[in-house]
């Protein structure tokens, strides 16, 4: 349990160590959309213990502020104030990040899903049907694919 906040300089310097961890974290998520929207897939991986530390330090400061929430706001509602706004700019970076990884998701498994039936299309027997057109390839002759998550 985190310790009762008892004057304004701790609460103001709560609010800034959050601060400074909202603006850490929401140029290091617009630098990974940079990379992931660039196609630089291994650069965006590459960020990732640095955002888990940021995330697990946003969320111990943020605990410590939840904690002690009615003192804060009545010591510091100004810097209260800035940090709403710094958290407006935060969701507009995570939603514009969560945006650039669906589309990112989708043009990869559409990709997979195209590999995966042009493999099948070759390992089948190209036959026609009663109708005199070919008919689709028949799901036994279906090929797994073998996909390495190493980046």
């Amino acid at each position: 349990m985190t310790k009762p906040m008892t004057n304004a300089a701790e609460a103001e310097g709560a609010l800034d160590e959050l601060r400074g961890i909202v603006e850490k974290l929401t140029a290091l998520l617009a630098q990974e959309t940079a990379l992931i929207r660039a196609g630089e897939i291994r650069g965006a991986a590459a960020m990732e213990p640095a955002k888990q530390d940021l995330t697990g330090r946003l969320l111990a400061a943020g605990e410590r502020i939840k904690a002690n929430a009615k003192f804060i706001l009545a010591a510091a509602p100004a810097r209260c104030a800035a940090l709403k706004s710094v958290q407006a700019a935060f969701g507009a970076v995570i939603q514009k990040n969560m945006m650039v990884l669906a589309t990112a998701h989708a043009v990869s498994e559409g990709i997979v899903r195209r590999l995966s039936s042009e493999v099948t299309r070759k390992a089948s027997p190209q036959v026609y049907g009663a109708s005199g057109r070919a008919t689709a390839p028949s799901p036994k002759h279906a090929r797994p694919l073998a996909v390495s998550k190493t980046l």
